[in-house]
């Protein structure tokens, strides 16, 4: 019989979908790792749960949550709602024992992040983790693995950057992403500073200070019934941080989120730069990472040719390139390995920078609102 988990989704949109995919496709990786297997799903939406009944694993249809939670056959959940939800929908996951991988930015602000964690505390049992896909990529993978080598030297700076277009249409119709009561005040903050944060956090680096400039760029929308409506939030975020690694470091770390950025689809950009080797990536440019030593007076960017070689060995040649399905495959793998106790090489962002990130953004709103430089 096949080793699997058997999971629930909550939230049957876009990520979900992706998620279903993937399980669907684990016969691509070489490990034997648990199969998720989607036995059920749960959405308002009866056009997203039918697209489910096209998953050979689903046989539950919900659209209550509480329902699938009540389901004994549902072992873990992978949960992905609007942000005001997050309190209530992930702790009443963690209080009725189901494992749990939750979207960003994990509750709508710090207060929610921590009734997160008092049902967490309630249940150490139930295993945790928050979405983070971008990072398994192999080049970035690789800029891990050099600076645990030390390969860097000392820090100089770094710099994280996540930014789309989508929203440089203008009449693209206001969606909750868009609305204080169900994005939150963090705005693009909120569901996109996770894929900011995650390798950094990763590696060590602590912002210590933060300056941030935020910017509400197109104050209405249309309503999609013909009328037009406040667009509430932040759309794009930069944020200047004194930073500090565990070698006592101490340089600039700038972290980029825009929905505004003219030109791009979804790219995410790692840099650092260190006094013995520096790095750069981009996910326009996916199958490689330009590098630079420091070999005297003068240096020369590189571009390696990482190709397909992820954390997690899959059946695609090295020689072909890599993609956000992969990237999303590498992610959950990573999750039901920690959950399984497998070995896991870099898993997926935790409770615990979850709220690093929580305390970051919340120092970025009150950087911003009240024009100052906030200490963490």
């Amino acid at each position: 019989m096949e080793n699997t988990v058997k999971f629930g989704v909550i939230g049957c949109g876009l990520m979900g979908k992706e998620f279903a995919s993937a399980s669907l496709r684990w016969l691509h990786l070489q490990g034997d790792i648990p199969r998720p297997e989607i036995i059920a799903a749960c959405n308002r939406s009866d056009a997203n749960l039918d697209w489910f009944r096209r998953d050979p694993d689903t046989k539950y249809f919900y659209h209550d949550y509480r329902e699938l939670l009540a389901n004994p056959e549902v072992e873990a959940v992978y949960c992905a709602v609007p942000h005001d939800q997050h309190a209530r929908i992930y702790g009443d996951c963690i209080r009725a024992g189901k494992h749990l991988l939750g979207e960003k930015p994990f509750g709508i602000d710090l207060a929610a992040y921590r009734e997160i964690m008092a049902a967490m505390a309630e249940h150490p049992e139930v295993f945790v983790r928050c979405s983070s896909e971008f990072v398994y990529y192999p080049a970035a993978q690789q800029m891990a693995k050099w600076y645990a080598a030390g390969e860097f030297g000392r820090i100089i700076e770094a710099k994280f950057t996540i930014k789309h277009s989508s929203d440089m249409d203008l009449q693209k119709p206001v969606n909750w992403k868009r609305t204080l009561s169900t994005c939150g005040d963090y705005g693009c903050m909120g569901d996109l500073g996770i894929h900011t944060q995650h390798l950094p956090f990763r590696l060590g680096f602590r912002p210590k200070t933060v300056s941030a400039v935020l910017a509400n760029l197109v104050p209405e929308r249309p309503d999609g019934r013909g009328g037009m409506v406040p667009c509430e939030t932040y759309d794009n975020a930069l944020l200047l941080c004194g930073a500090e690694n565990t070698a006592g470091d101490r340089f600039p770390m700038t972290m980029e989120m825009k929905r505004m950025a003219p030109g791009c689809t979804n790219t995410v950009e790692y840099e650092i730069y260190g006094m013995k080797r520096s790095a750069r990536f981009t996910t326009d440019d996916p199958n490689a990472l330009y590098d630079t030593r420091n070999t005297g007076r003068e240096q020369a960017w590189s571009r390696v040719v990482v190709g397909s070689k992820p954390l997690f060995p899959v059946i695609t040649g090295p020689i072909f390139e890599f993609g956000f399905s992969d990237a999303m495959l590498q992610m959950f793998a990573a999750f039901v390995s920690e959950l399984k106790g497998l070995p896991c090489g870099f898993g997926c962002f935790t409770p615990e920078e979850a709220g690093r990130s929580h305390a970051l953004l919340t120092a970025a709103l009150d950087s911003y609102e009240n024009r100052r430089v906030v200490t963490l």
